[in-house]
């Protein structure tokens, strides 16, 4: 039986552009009839993912993602002495085994060091590739078969845990993500707006010129926040090699974040910095569900926070009646009323580590 954890989070955010679409646009979507706000979950991850909180929580842990590795093998080895042909080669051979390489480019050759796609390399595999680099200057020759086995399929990486990785040329080493994040939508109807702005030239006395010397235009909107995140507890584990105290800090620094960490886009423009006001924590074996369809009916009203509190602890509540209890314990924390902590609901899920050790999971 599996063991699951589900936060529910409702976070206000100013007038801002978090997350833009490529026209520079607040991304947006359609929901329960009108326009909403929305804040992808790859915008969600990336932020929590390069934050100190991961940083300082789970350092040692956290792996690279790049299409880059092969170039940084290859400027590694020529700073050892490595000749340049050697280099490209050698650097070549190990990058390819993480994705298939660009095509060379006589113009700009190190291009061709570059894999098609992203990878994610744990914190043991880029040890191995640079422990490998030593042993390729050591002896001088170039990387036998077995000196290429460098991928692993146990490791420690709390962000390959957390989110996953998918290596299409080596599917064996697939890492299915123990956490899913949902797209973040305002529980209320929004209109972007736009930003007329304009620059003055410093140097300008306006003695021959009253004109700005840069006009402008950005596009922004305010709302509340409804974001679901789902964790498979027993999966975290087995991603994690079964290490269960790091399973517990990667819990705890992914709250802490989804509490605390915003997207960056646009944060110069318009310190659109938030602290989540409420959460409430799940727990237990029953299959998830979000309780978005709480703001199917878009939440109105000059008390919205309130509003949609009441609305999402509603939707729970209907459920519980109409399937049963859909959790086995709960835990809420509520900014608005000043009730609970954010250190009690990581506790709280740090908690669902320990009830797999009681046969709650296996």
């Amino acid at each position: 039986m599996s063991s699951f954890i589900q936060l529910h989070l409702l976070t206000s955010y100013p007038p801002s552009n978090l997350n833009r679409d490529d026209l520079g646009r607040p991304k947006t979507a359609i929901m329960g009839g009108v326009n909403r706000l929305r804040i992808s979950s790859q915008s969600h991850k990336r932020s929590w993912r390069t934050s100190d909180i991961f940083e300082e929580a789970l350092k040692g842990h956290i792996g690279k993602r790049t299409k880059e590795m092969g170039i940084k093998v290859y400027k590694t080895l020529i700073e050892k002495g490595v000749k340049e042909k050697k280099a490209m080669e050698w650097a070549r051979a190990i990058a390819g085994v993480f994705g298939a390489s660009k095509k060379e480019n006589k113009k700009k050759p190190t291009e061709g060091l570059e894999i098609e796609q992203l990878a994610h390399f744990s914190p043991i595999e880029e040890k191995a590739i640079f422990d490998l680099v030593d042993k390729l200057v050591e002896g001088d020759s170039a990387p036998t078969d077995d000196d290429l086995k460098l991928l692993r399929e146990k490791h420690k990486a709390a962000d390959i845990a957390m989110f996953g990785r998918m290596l299409a040329s080596s599917p064996k080493y697939n890492t299915e993500a123990a956490v899913q994040v949902a797209h973040a939508i305002t529980v209320h109807k929004v209109a972007v707006e736009d930003d007329y702005f304009t620059a003055v030239d410093d140097l300008n006395d306006a003695n021959e010129d009253m004109g700005a010397a840069h006009i402008g235009e950005t596009e922004f909107a305010a709302g509340l926040f409804y974001l679901y995140i789902c964790i498979d507890c027993g999966l975290l584990v087995d991603n994690l090699s079964s290490d269960k105290e790091l399973a517990k800090n990667t819990l705890a620094a992914l709250v802490e974040c989804a509490a605390k960490i915003a997207p960056t886009g646009k944060q110069n423009s318009f310190a659109s910095r938030a602290f989540t006001s409420y959460i409430l924590a799940e727990k237990g074996g029953n299959q998830p569900r979000s309780l978005s369809i709480s703001y199917l009916k878009p939440v109105n009203g000059a008390d919205m926070m309130a509003a949609a509190i009441a609305a999402l602890e509603k939707t729970m509540e209907n459920m519980d009646k109409v399937y049963g209890k859909c959790a086995n314990d709960r835990k809420v924390m509520n900014a608005d009323k000043g009730e609970g902590s954010l250190q009690e609901i990581i506790d709280f899920i740090k908690g669902c580590i320990d009830d797999m050790d009681g046969g709650e999971k296996k």
